[in-house]
């Protein structure tokens, strides 16, 4: 799986810009604010349909422009794809694969996966649970087409719901209370698609996470992972049935105190990953260098698992990351990334990568 070209109009900083990739590694160079982070944007677009950066189509347009358009050519599953998404100012983006629409974002993951790893990352076992549950969420939604369909159902009920309860006068409004019943019918079955899928994810996520921790930390350390469940669900691998049944229970029960709250209370927009090193909570015992090394062993572990699951590596994008690590960490990120295509941002020419893939230097949107 890798990028062959990709080619960009009016998209951020970058007029008309068209480039074509090394398959193994490629350098992106130049001083900050020039574009590079914005180039692996583009890369994301074509996997996921949206920025990871923004909501905000008008973002991505240029001043001035009304349309931005990214097409690349892709290799994947021993095929040529060309994927072409055009964001608009007025009205939504527009997707296609060969010249067919492509009607959810399902439809570009599966030609061309991507794994993110950006300084912000380094903060995995730190952050809120949001974070983690948002790592769970993009890996999930490239690997099964499916969860990304319960994901979106689930976001859209909660959205409604949510609306309901934080509305003085719709929460007083029995005709509205009355479907709340209905919303949470629809939490509980969705919910409980989403829970099985990243408690299936996450044991096999920890499985390579835990050889690379142990690896990285000189063999002095155990990485583990668990799944923690808001609310009833002990067993986050039991039938859908079951879950469905006692979410929509402990939802139900909820009523009273989420309309005084008017907030939804539970479900797994507010589960979180465990994470422990020798048996003690990461988040809270870890230090900077351990929590980095488990970083970038989960990382690393969602890019095996990919390969795993799918026989490609997805194309790997390092966003100015190695300038945030030691010296050990950084050899040691680099050394198992040995195969698949990789894009690295970087400031300057890494003495490093002389005689190793291709080397790109951008300075305000120009590939110089």
């Amino acid at each position: 799986m890798r990028i062959e070209r990709i080619i960009l109009k009016s998209f951020r900083n970058y007029t008309d810009f068209h480039a074509d990739f090394h398959p193994d590694r490629n350098i992106i160079t130049g001083e900050n604010a020039q574009g590079k982070t914005n180039l692996l944007e583009a890369i994301l677009c074509l996997s996921r349909g949206q920025s990871p950066r923004t909501r905000m189509t008008k973002d991505l347009i240029q001043f001035g422009q009304s349309r931005a358009d990214i097409t690349g050519n892709i290799k994947s599953r021993n095929r040529d794809f060309c994927i072409n998404i055009n964001f608009y100012t007025n009205r939504k983006r527009a997707a296609s694969v060969n010249q067919i629409p492509a009607k959810t974002n399902a439809a570009l993951s599966e030609i061309l996966k991507t794994v993110l790893f950006r300084p912000e990352d380094l903060d995995l076992i730190r952050a809120g649970a949001a974070v983690r549950r948002r790592f769970m969420d993009n890996a999930l939604c490239q690997l099964r087409p499916a969860y990304a369909d319960h994901l979106s159902r689930y976001q859209r009920a909660l959205d409604q719901k949510s609306r309901i309860l934080r509305d003085e006068r719709l929460n007083q409004n029995q005709n509205f209370l009355s479907v709340l019943p209905e919303f949470n019918i629809q939490l509980a079955r969705h919910g409980a698609a989403i829970i099985r899928y990243r408690a299936k994810f996450l044991k096999k996520l920890q499985e390579c996470a835990a050889v690379y921790h142990h690896d990285c930390s000189g063999g002095r350390e155990n990485l583990n992972l668990q799944y923690q469940t808001s609310g009833v669900i002990s067993n986050p691998e039991a039938s859908a049935d079951e879950i469905t049944r006692l979410l929509n229970q402990r939802l139900t029960e909820l009523i009273p105190a989420e309309r005084a709250a008017k907030s939804c209370l539970s479900g797994p927009h507010k589960d979180d990953i465990i994470i422990t090193m020798n048996d003690l909570d990461a988040k809270a015992y870890a230090s900077q260098g351990q929590a980095r090394t488990a970083a970038l062993a989960l990382k690393l572990a969602e890019r095996e698992l990919y390969y795993h699951l799918s026989g490609e590596y997805p194309v790997l994008l390092l966003d100015d990351i190695l300038s945030e690590l030691d010296p050990k960490r950084r050899e040691f990120i680099l050394s198992r990334i040995t195969a698949g295509q990789v894009f690295i941002t970087c400031c300057e020419n890494p003495e490093d990568f002389q005689n190793t893939g291709n080397i790109y230097h951008i300075h305000n949107g120009i590939l110089l």
